[in-house]
């Protein structure tokens, strides 16, 4: 399959290609979408410990796009993303990383997210 899939009643995309990342992330750039990837594998507890609370925060934050990624499948973006361990969770703007959490830190994560949001709401009000 070379498209995003959406778990039934998920806010979660689940990129599956290196052509779908480079899709969504388009369409995030040209709509100024705030986007939050989680990196995971099928082999990682840490990573199958954080996926619920990765859903919660997408539920959470409606404003901002949730991406899940497993790097055995979608080998081209680790890559390029420079991604080496699982869970890893990368905060972007467009295209662009603007912060990255390596582990399966439920309060860093939670913590960043919801200043990410800030800043984020904060820039489109200025703009608007």
């Amino acid at each position: 399959m070379d498209a995003q899939q959406q778990v039934t009643g998920s806010r979660v995309l689940v990129v599956d290609s290196d052509n779908s990342w480079d899709m969504i992330l388009g369409q995030a750039k040209t709509q100024a979408s705030p986007v939050v990837v989680h990196f995971t594998a099928e082999w990682c507890a840490p990573s199958k410990y954080m996926a619920g609370f990765f859903e919660n925060l997408a539920l959470k934050y409606p404003d901002i796009l949730f991406l899940l990624i497993d790097v055995d499948e979608v080998k081209g973006v680790k890559d390029k993303m420079d991604v080496k361990a699982m869970p890893t969770f990368l905060l972007m703007r467009g295209t662009v990383q603007v912060d990255k959490i390596v582990g399966a830190n439920a309060d860093e994560l939670q913590k960043r997210v919801a200043a990410f949001a800030q800043i984020f709401r904060q820039s489109t009000e200025v703009q608007v």
